[in-house]
């Protein structure tokens, strides 16, 4: 796996922003999870870690942090990351989404703009794996990288103050799902039926960054199946295991 620069800066009194390259690459990514992989197995307490495309938030809730010390400590840990071979473990997640038009409220809208029919657009949104760049935003919001070009489409003009929990939308470069009702500004497109975020379990959000997500296109009754066995717990999404 290759290995790429880092830089370390103060981030407030207890925390550290280290960057790598400022570009959207896979490769980076994997080198960022892979730090904070060999991080974790220093078994130093205190430390929590977010992760954002090309940026890792360190932040230390135990005594004074010092700068100096940390940043060495850093750097010498991805020095010797960059030795190691990964043995990180992947999934591919296939997610549900009912592009019917009771749930793909801009959809047609969209496919004009982009110059495709409705069939054409779903075609395309389903046919690509999504890499899991970052969560955030909202609990379990996740930021997917890899949308095609000719799905590319601006953030609405006027924002919604109500998106329905489970709307699939398009913005940018990105493509989402918002996991509770919010306000939003993205082109809504579908609905997903399986909350992707609960915070009565252990781990709340199944989906964890560096993971790939594809689109499964379903009918409204397999919509409505779907949320009931959500509902019920019974409700297992599909995986594949992918090694880094």
């Amino acid at each position: 796996m290759k290995s790429y620069p880092i830089s370390i800066k103060p981030f407030g009194e207890r925390a550290v922003l280290v960057e790598w390259p400022s570009e959207v690459k896979e490769s980076i990514l994997a080198d960022i999870l892979d730090f904070m992989e060999a991080f974790k197995a220093l078994k130093i307490l205190g430390w929590e870690m977010s992760v954002a495309y090309n940026s890792l938030t360190m932040v230390y809730n135990n005594d004074h942090l010092d700068f100096e010390e940390t940043q060495k400590m850093i750097m010498d840990c991805h020095a010797e990351q960059a030795k190691s071979t990964s043995s990180r473990v992947q999934h591919l997640w296939t997610i549900p989404v009912c592009y019917d038009l009771e749930f793909g409220i801009d959809i047609q809208e969209v496919s004009k703009t982009l110059n495709l029919s409705v069939e054409e657009l779903i075609q395309q949104h389903t046919s690509h794996q999504y890499v899991v760049y970052g969560i955030g935003f909202l609990p379990g919001f996740m930021y997917l990288g890899g949308l095609p070009k000719s799905l590319e489409i601006p953030r609405r003009s006027e924002p919604r103050l109500q998106v329905a929990k489970g709307s699939v939308g398009l913005a940018g470069k990105q493509t989402g799902i918002y996991p509770q009702e919010s306000p939003g500004g993205w082109n809504i497109i579908g609905n997903c039926p399986v909350p992707l975020f609960n915070p009565s379990l252990k781990e709340p959000c199944f989906v964890k960054v560096g993971d790939k997500i594809q689109f499964h296109k379903i009918s409204k009754a397999e919509y409505e199946l779907h949320k009931i066995e959500a509902e019920v717990g019974i409700y297992k999404p599909e995986k594949v295991a992918l090694h880094a």
